[in-house]
């Protein structure tokens, strides 16, 4: 039999034959009720979303994380419950059911599945308590997207008396698509809160025939400075680490001072990174 694509109905598959009883037992596990994968697959945050939805019957609307999910947001922990919309509040292990009330502009349909906007995704997420998570969602979901600021800035006035309108305005003012990590986002916001004035995201440094040489997480073009976020393959692969340094050259060169932070320096000395980012502005000529 051809490979079945996952998740699936079991009865589905059973009524049009590309399964057996046996194999549906010994080759699948559920999911949910009547929702099976292949045994010992791990659920992805696309494919857990796919699963909610089946178990629905179709009927519900992914919401959410599952929404954020279906419109390529990165950075969903695969473990999170997947999300639906819909009126009926039956639960079931896995899911968190919501029953919003959705105008038609406020959904979508991608490869065949209802689930909320890019829009209503970020209105929904942004105002979900915790500013800095909420500011990490919105930067994944517009880096992931087109939706702007303004789009969500629009549903706010529509649903005025939401709660956690307060956040998601404050939030949508922090946002930025350009962090392409949730430690570049916090890295942004470390700058931000220490008074620094917020930096520009992705800044393409040229050499002099206009070729790009190196893209920067986030600094000053005017006063060359930038700040970059360093994983743990920066120190742990060879082979970046090498790449690192002839980039490092490259900048420092064209009179680049570059601000490196580790996860640990994020966590615990988040000072430090404010300090350094400071002291290079101010010998740049940058007026603090």
């Amino acid at each position: 039999m051809q490979p079945l694509e996952w998740p699936f109905r079991g009865t589905e598959a059973l009524a049009a034959g590309v399964v057996t009883p046996h194999r549906l037992r010994t080759d699948f596990e559920t999911v949910h009720r009547n929702v099976y994968v292949p045994r010992g697959k791990k659920l992805t945050p696309v494919t857990r979303a796919i699963a909610a939805w089946l178990w629905s019957g179709r009927s519900a609307t992914l919401a959410g994380l599952s929404a954020a999910a279906l419109h390529r947001t990165a950075w969903i922990d695969d473990w999170l419950p997947a999300e639906l919309n819909r009126p009926s509040r039956d639960k079931a292990r896995g899911i968190i059911l919501h029953s919003d009330s959705l105008d038609d502009d406020e959904t979508c349909v991608c490869d065949g599945i209802r689930l909320t906007t890019a829009a209503r995704t970020a209105f929904d997420l942004g105002r979900r308590k915790g500013l800095i998570g909420a500011v990490i969602r919105l930067d994944a979901l517009m880096h992931a997207t087109d939706v702007k600021a303004a789009d969500v800035e629009l549903l706010a006035d529509r649903h005025r008396g939401a709660r956690g309108l307060v956040q998601l305005r404050h939030a949508l003012l922090m946002a930025d698509r350009g962090a392409e990590s949730p430690r570049e986002t916090k890295t942004r916001l470390v700058l931000i809160g220490s008074g620094l004035p917020r930096p520009d995201t992705q800044i393409e440094v040229l050499n002099d025939w206009g070729a790009v040489v190196a893209r920067i997480d986030m600094g000053w073009e005017e006063w060359r400075v930038g700040v970059e976020f360093d994983g743990a393959q920066h120190w742990t692969d060879p082979r970046q680490r090498t790449r690192d340094i002839d980039r490092m050259a490259e900048l420092e060169a064209r009179g680049w001072t570059i601000i490196r932070v580790s996860a640990d320096m994020l966590r615990y000395r988040s000072n430090v990174i404010a300090a350094r980012t400071r002291h290079a502005l101010l010998a740049a000529g940058c007026p603090l």
